[in-house]
């Protein structure tokens, strides 16, 4: 399950070299080369799968596991105070590359704002709305 065409999947496998923090049958973890912060890294299945849709379940119930593993060594490592997961599906929604990965990005104490939005005002009834509207399409 590889795509030819997909740079994501050449570097999981190795085929273009890249800094890796980590690397086992299913994952290579590799450092980004546009980080948002210092050891900025992104976890990358071995096999092709556009998105978070796309995913399967093996490889799914993997993926959180592996971010802690990650997540727990920058701190160790690198002295960070925490660190967000981030991982886009769609264009719209920011993916660049559609290949699933997800993206391990350090956060430092008095570092930049980043993730973060200013929280709408949204009414009872438009909660209810969009709740109903959901539940719906999970049927």
């Amino acid at each position: 399950m590889r795509d030819e065409n997909c740079i994501f999947c050449k570097i999981a496998n190795g085929e273009i070299p890249a800094a890796t923090v980590y690397e086992d049958d299913e994952f290579r973890v590799i450092l980004d080369l546009g980080p948002a912060s210092k050891g900025h890294a992104l976890i990358l299945p071995k096999n092709h799968f556009a998105d978070l849709l796309a995913l399967d379940e093996k490889t799914s119930s993997k993926v959180l596991g592996l971010a802690a593993k990650i997540g727990r060594a920058m701190k160790k490592s690198l002295g960070c105070a925490g660190f967000n997961l981030v991982q886009n599906n769609g264009e719209a929604a920011g993916q660049t590359v559609f290949h699933f990965h997800m993206h391990v990005i350090p956060r430092y104490e008095g570092g930049p704002k980043m993730v973060s939005w200013e929280p709408g005002k949204p009414s009872g009834e438009e909660l209810a709305e969009l709740s109903e509207s959901i539940r719906e399409a999970l049927e």
